[in-house]
C-alpha cells in the first residue's frame, strides 16, 4: 500500500476534528468540466448530493467530501476516462486535489459488473473492480497522491451551525482510455451466420475507439439477444474479458461466444383457458412456417400479431420450450385467453350540421367457433342519421385478413340539402407485410338528394329529386412507417384509393377517381416536432352532374383546411333568401398542411399551424384558401387529445373555427 502524504492526513485528520464541533449544511453542489452525460452520472454517484439540505455533523461532511473524488472517478469510468484530476472545493476554502494515478503497472480487469450508471459500480462493463490503486484501503480520500492545498478551517464553539456551504467539483478528463485490442468471436454453428457476423463486425468500441461502457454493454447485449431470437439457445461465453491499462490508456477486450447448435421450429400446440371458443384449426392457419425450418423470434412476433388482429383474446402468451426440444426441434405452447364476447358502445356527439345525436352499437368478437364476427351501430341526430351492419369472417388465403359484408343506409336532412343513400359493400382485406395493408371492395351504391335552393316553400311545387345507381369496384392501399403509432416522431404514412364505375357494368356514369393522401413526421429536439400533411384527388368523368354527392370531393375542416367550416371551400351554391353558401362537391381536390408541435413536458404542448387548398372542378376554377391557427395537444393513452382554434385568410363564411379530435392521426 502507498503512504499517504503527511501535508493530506494532516488537513484530512483537521478537517475531522473542525468538523466534530460544528454542524454544517449542504447547500448546492455543482460539477465542472463535463458534458451533460458525464455531469449526471457523476451527480447520482454523489453521496453528498443525497446530503443536500440536511443537517450534516462536520466529521460526517469531511468524509462525504473526501468520498466525491471516489465517486467522481468511478462515475466517469464508464464514459471511458480512467485517469481525470478531480479538484473538490466549498464555499469555506477547503480544497482537495486528486490527482490521475502514475502507476505504469496499473490494470483494471474483470470478467463481468454492472452497467454504467449504477451507484458504487459505475465503472462496469467487464472493468474496473480489479485495479490495484483503486484497492488501497488506506487511503482515506480514495485518491491518488491527493494533497490539501489549504488547511482545514479553525474549529468553532461547540454545537454551533456553520453557514450553508457551496461545494464545487472541477473535472480535467485527461486522456481517455482507447481500444488497443479487441477479440471479438463467436465459434460453433453461429460462426457462419449472416447476421450474427454483421453484429460483429458492427461491435462497439472498435479498436482506437474510446472505451465506453455503455456502447460496450449494448453491444454484447445485442449479440446474446441475437443469439437467442436465432435458435442458437445453448449459446454461453467462452470468454469475457477487459483489461484496462490507465498508464498506457488502453484496453484489451476479449470477447467469445460459443454458439452451439441452432434449433429448428418444432411443433406448436394450442390452450385456450379458461374455455376454447375458437378451434384450432382456424388458429393454424396463422402459423406460416414449416415445422422443421430454422427458429426465429421473428416468426413467433408476426405470429403474435396476427393473433392479436384478430381481437378474440385479452391474453396471448406464446412460450418457446427449448428444455423439451426433440432432435433439435424446439416446441412451442400457446396459451390464450378469451376476450369478452360482446362490446357495447354508446356516446353522444354534437355537429354544426348534424345537431344534438347519440351513438348506440354492439359488437360480437366471435360468432361462432369458426371466427365470425357482427357490428350493429347507429348514429342518431337532429339532421343526420345511419345504420349499420356489418359481418366479418377471418380469412387466411394469400393475406391474413377479412372478407366483409356491409349494409349502410343515412338519411341527412340539413339546411343545405335533403340526401338518402343505401350502400352495399363486399371487400377483401389483408395485410400484405409490415408496412402495408390493402382491400379490395364491390360497391352497389343508390343515392337520392335535392338542394333546398331547388325546392321553395310552396306546397303546390312538385319536388324534384335526383337519384343516382352505381356499382363499382375500388381498391384501397395504406401504407405505415412510423416509429411510434400513437405518437409518431419519425416516418411516413400514405393511404392511396382508386375506384371507378362503368355505365355498361351497372353505373349511372362512366367514371374513375383517384385520391393520395400522405404525412410526414420529424421529430425536432426531445419534445418538438413537425407535421406535414397533403392531399391530392382527381375524378375523370364527363357527367359530374350524375355524380351523387358522396362520390365528390370536398375541402374544408379538420382534417382539411383548418379555419374553415366543414366542406366550405369548393364550388357552392350561392348564398340567398338568409340561406349560406353550401358546398356541391368538385372533380378534383388539393389541401396540404404545415404543423409545428411543442410540449412543455410529458403530457401538455401547444401547435401552430397553416392549411392551404381547395376542391374545384377546373383549372380555371383553382382558388386556393388559407387558414391558420394554433392549437392545444394532450398525450392521452390512446394518442394525442387535439383542440385547435384557426381563422381563414380568404374571405370564409364565418369568424374563428374551433376542432376538437383525439386519437393517432396517420
Amino acid at each position: 500500500m502507498r503512504s499517504i502524504p503527511r501535508l493530506f492526513l494532516a488537513g484530512a485528520l483537521g478537517l475531522g476534528a473542525a468538523g466534530a464541533a460544528q454542524a454544517a449544511k449542504v447547500e448546492k453542489v455543482d460539477i465542472h468540466g463535463l458534458d451533460e452525460a458525464m455531469t449526471n452520472n457523476v451527480r447520482v454517484s454523489l453521496s453528498l448530493v443525497d446530503s443536500i439540505g440536511k443537517e450534516l455533523s462536520g466529521r460526517r461532511l469531511g468524509y462525504l467530501l473526501r468520498e466525491a473524488e471516489n465517486e467522481t472517478r468511478e462515475a466517469l469510468e464508464p464514459f471511458g476516462y480512467y485517469s481525470p484530476t478531480i479538484k473538490v472545493e466549498d464555499s469555506r476554502g477547503t480544497r482537495l486535489i486528486a490527482t490521475p494515478s502514475t502507476d505504469t503497472a496499473a490494470q483494471a480487469r474483470s470478467d463481468d459488473s454492472g452497467a454504467p450508471g449504477e451507484r458504487g459500480g459505475a465503472a462496469g462493463a467487464d472493468a474496473g473492480e480489479g485495479d490495484k490503486n483503486a484497492a488501497d484501503g488506506g487511503n482515506a480520500g480514495g485518491a491518488d497522491d491527493g494533497a490539501t492545498d489549504a488547511p482545514a478551517a479553525a474549529p468553532a464553539r461547540a454545537g454551533a451551525s456553520s453557514p450553508p456551504i457551496r461545494v464545487t467539483i472541477t473535472v480535467d478528463k485527461g486522456e481517455p482510455v482507447k481500444v488497443r485490442r479487441s477479440d471479438v468471436a463467436i465459434l460453433g454453428a453461429g460462426s457462419d451466420d449472416r447476421y450474427l457476423n454483421q453484429d460483429l463486425a458492427a461491435f462497439r468500441p472498435g479498436p482506437e475507439q474510446v472505451f465506453d461502457h455503455a456502447a460496450y454493454e449494448a453491444s454484447k447485449t445485442k449479440i446474446s439477444r441475437r443469439l437467442a431470437e436465432r435458435g442458437y439457445f445453448d449459446a454461453d461465453f467462452t470468454s469475457r474479458r477487459v483489461e484496462v491499462t490507465r498508464a498506457q490508456h488502453a484496453a484489451d477486450i476479449d470477447l467469445v461466444w460459443t454458439s452451439g447448435q441452432r434449433y429448428d421450429m418444432g411443433a406448436i400446440g394450442f390452450e385456450q383457458t379458461p374455455k376454447r371458443i375458437i378451434r384450432d384449426s382456424l388458429l393454424q392457419k396463422l402459423v406460416y412456417w414449416e415445422q422443421g425450418s430454422y427458429y426465429h423470434q421473428g416468426k413467433l412476433d408476426r405470429f403474435r400479431e396476427s393473433l392479436a388482429r384478430l381481437d378474440y383474446f385479452s391474453s396471448i402468451d406464446i412460450e418457446p420450450q427449448p428444455d423439451k426440444a426433440v432432435d433439435g426441434q424446439v416446441p412451442v405452447q400457446v396459451t390464450l385467453t378469451p376476450a369478452k364476447r360482446s362490446i357495447y358502445t354508446a356516446g353522444v356527439s354534437y355537429g354544426t350540421d348534424s345537431g344534438a345525436g347519440v351513438r348506440l352499437g354492439v359488437e360480437r368478437r366471435y360468432v361462432n367457433d369458426r371466427g365470425h364476427k357482427a357490428l350493429a351501430q347507429i348514429d342518431f341526430a337532429q339532421r343526420r342519421k345511419t345504420a349499420t351492419l356489418q359481418y366479418r369472417i377471418p380469412a387466411f388465403a394469400w393475406l391474413d385478413g377479412w372478407y366483409t359484408f356491409s349494409l349502410q343506409g343515412s338519411d341527412e336532412q340539413t339546411d343545405y340539402i335533403d340526401s338518402r343513400r343505401i350502400e352495399l359493400v363486399a371487400s377483401r382485406s389483408g395485410k400484405i407485410n409490415q408496412h402495408w395493408t390493402a382491400t379490395a371492395s364491390l360497391h352497389g351504391l343508390r343515392e337520392r338528394w335535392a338542394y333546398y335552393d331547388e325546392l321553395d316553400d310552396d306546397p303546390s311545387t312538385q319536388e324534384v329529386y335526383r337519384t343516382a345507381t352505381f356499382v363499382y369496384p375500388s381498391l384501397r392501399a395504406e401504407y405505415v412507417d412510423v416509429d411510434d403509432k400513437l405518437y409518431p416522431r419519425k416516418g411516413i404514412s400514405a393511404t392511396g384509393l382508386i375506384r371507378g364505375g362503368l355505365e355498361a357494368l351497372g353505373s349511372d356514369a362512366n367514371f374513375i377517381q383517384a385520391q393520395l393522401t400522405g404525412r410526414w413526421f420529424k421529430g425536432l429536439g426531445e419534445r418538438s416536432r413537425l407535421i406535414a400533411r397533403g392531399e391530392i384527388g382527381h375524378t375523370f368523368t364527363n357527367s359530374l352532374t350524375d355524380m351523387p354527392p358522396s362520390l365528390r370531393f370536398y375541402a374544408g375542416g379538420d382534417r382539411s383546411i383548418r379555419g374553415y367550416e366543414w366542406r366550405e371551400v369548393g364550388p357552392r351554391i350561392p348564398a340567398g333568401d338568409g340561406r349560406k353558401a353550401y358546398a356541391l362537391g368538385a372533380k378534383n381536390v388539393v389541401t396540404s398542411s404545415v404543423e409545428y408541435e411543442r410540449y412543455f413536458n410529458e403530457s401538455w404542448g401547444g401547435a401552430v399551424f397553416v392549411d392551404s387548398g381547395s376542391a374545384f372542378d377546373d383549372q380555371k376554377d383553382l382558388k386556393m384558401r388559407t387558414g391558420v391557427g394554433v392549437g392545444v395537444r394532450w398525450r392521452s393513452p390512446v394518442g394525442p387529445l387535439r383542440i385547435d382554434i384557426a381563422r381563414g385568410l380568404d374571405d370564409p363564411d364565418s369568424g374563428f373555427q374551433i376542432y376538437l379530435n383525439i386519437g393517432a392521426d396517420l
